[in-house]
């Protein structure tokens, strides 16, 4: 009964693992009470950098999708689902297609499923890799066959979405968990996890880590154990230094803060989000300067262009965050990009925009002190923007090993066997192959 399937999904704690963490019952039970022709859209268009948590389960179990789509459309009353799916993943694709092909065969979608009365059809539509499409809105404007764009949002999805229907839209990995909840009960579901962010949750450990993968770990997991227990820590025995959750929108967490659950309201209020399950690792030698000023160029590039906040507001941070890493920085520049991230947070249009920020203000909330040094001291400390910092060769700890010489590409290291090296700041390109190779930190950044 579809009631009895919505409650079971609101006692689960399901919430959504696409990004905002909304709870999935709600939804769910808000879409099946408007009227009209009601969809069931599945969002496979993942384009978080680094990021395979869906594709992973597309590629390997496609049928728990299905089952899961065809659970909620029963629940809702709706006959037709749609897989939005990006196009760069053909094999994610080809067995999504074999999948449907079998479950019709078997009866199990199409009309009068298993006698029940019940029909529904799942179509596939891929997507032409647009970030901004992983917006709801925007979503469904592409699979209308319009430009994908996001809506304003003065009326939800779940009234007027897709052809201006009721439409409940979950990620694939929020269609997973639904199986599973039914079939071993909701209670045993919300049992694991955190009270308000139950279950499981797959993470894309990547980054300055020795074990990089997928991981599924239980909600409330620390951020230290992922790290350090799963991922194997950093390695050659570099420092950690933060770890960016939620993909190019989520904020940098630092090490001080390692020990915080990974659930929804602790990633919100250490400055992050949860998105979609991005985890990017950083040690030492990262400059989180440019790390903010990295994910704001690819904002940008992904803005749709709709609505100008976005639009020229990353513009103008992005603008402002160049000329810090390029030595231009001036005393104002980092309350002008606190007060440009509340505009852009405040007045953008969808999510893309209003979560844009984040990458720039948890890293001045956490790492304010490399922002100055970059304006005030004209100094990058982690050695990453090259108009900032020059490498010296340390007389005492050198060896004479001849290992950096042999590798620099512009012979610019000199020096005899087993005798302290020079390195000629003239010829010296700051490629930073002789910081890495040496093996006795001879090569030190100044």
């Amino acid at each position: 009964q579809p009631q009895k399937i919505i409650a079971a999904i609101k006692d689960s704690g399901l919430r959504g693992r696409g990004g905002g963490g909304f709870p999935t019952g709600v939804k769910w039970q808000s879409c099946a009470e408007h009227e009209g022709e009601r969809f069931i859209i599945c969002n496979a268009d993942e384009g978080d950098p680094g990021a395979y948590m869906d594709r992973s389960i597309l590629e390997g179990d496609p049928h728990t999708i299905l089952e899961g789509m065809l659970i909620a459309g029963l629940a809702i009353g709706s006959a037709q689902g749609f897989i939005y799916v990006r196009n760069e993943y053909p094999l994610a694709v080809k067995r999504l297609v074999t999948a449907i092909r079998q479950a019709t065969d078997y009866g199990l979608i199409g009309n009068d499923i298993a006698g029940s009365g019940y029909h529904f059809q799942i179509r596939i539509s891929t997507g032409a890799g647009a970030f901004v499409c992983g917006e709801s809105t925007a979503l469904m404007a592409s699979l209308e066959g319009e430009v994908g764009r996001p809506r304003a949002k003065y009326i939800h999805t779940v009234e007027k979405g897709f052809r201006s229907s009721p439409s409940n839209l979950n990620n694939v990995e929020t269609y997973a968990n639904v199986p599973v909840i039914l079939s071993k009960g909701a209670r045993w579901f919300a049992e694991l996890g955190a009270p308000d962010s139950t279950g499981t949750k797959v993470f894309s450990l990547v980054g300055k880590i020795r074990n990089t993968g997928l991981v599924e770990v239980p909600m409330g997991i620390s951020l230290k154990e992922i790290i350090y227990d799963i991922g194997n820590g950093i390695p050659r025995k570099k420092r950690f230094k933060a770890v960016q959750t939620g993909g190019p929108s989520g904020g940098c967490i630092p090490e001080e803060m390692l020990d915080i659950p990974v659930d929804y309201q602790h990633l919100a209020q250490a400055g992050s989000i949860m998105g979609s399950g991005g985890m990017i690792v950083m040690d030492q030698d990262t400059c989180m300067v440019d790390v903010a000023r990295y994910f704001l160029d690819f904002l940008k590039d992904e803005s749709c262009g709709q609505c100008n906040p976005c639009r020229e507001g990353i513009k103008r941070m992005l603008q402002i965050l160049t000329h810090i890493c390029e030595g231009k920085g001036k005393e104002g520049d980092i309350e002008l990009l606190m007060e440009l991230s509340d505009m852009v947070g405040k007045f953008s249009l969808c999510g893309l925009g209003t979560s844009a920020p984040n990458p720039v203000l948890t890293t001045i909330r956490y790492f304010r002190d490399e922002y100055e040094a970059h304006i005030r001291d004209k100094r990058c400390p982690a050695g990453v923007c090259k108009a900032l910092f020059h490498y010296e060769i340390d007389e005492i700890a050198c060896t004479g090993c001849r290992l950096c010489g042999l590798k620099c590409p512009k012979e610019a290291i000199t020096g005899e066997k087993k005798k302290p090296h020079k390195l000629d700041p003239e010829k010296c390109i700051k490629c930073g192959i002789c910081y890495d190779v040496c093996k006795f930190d001879a090569v030190v950044i100044r």
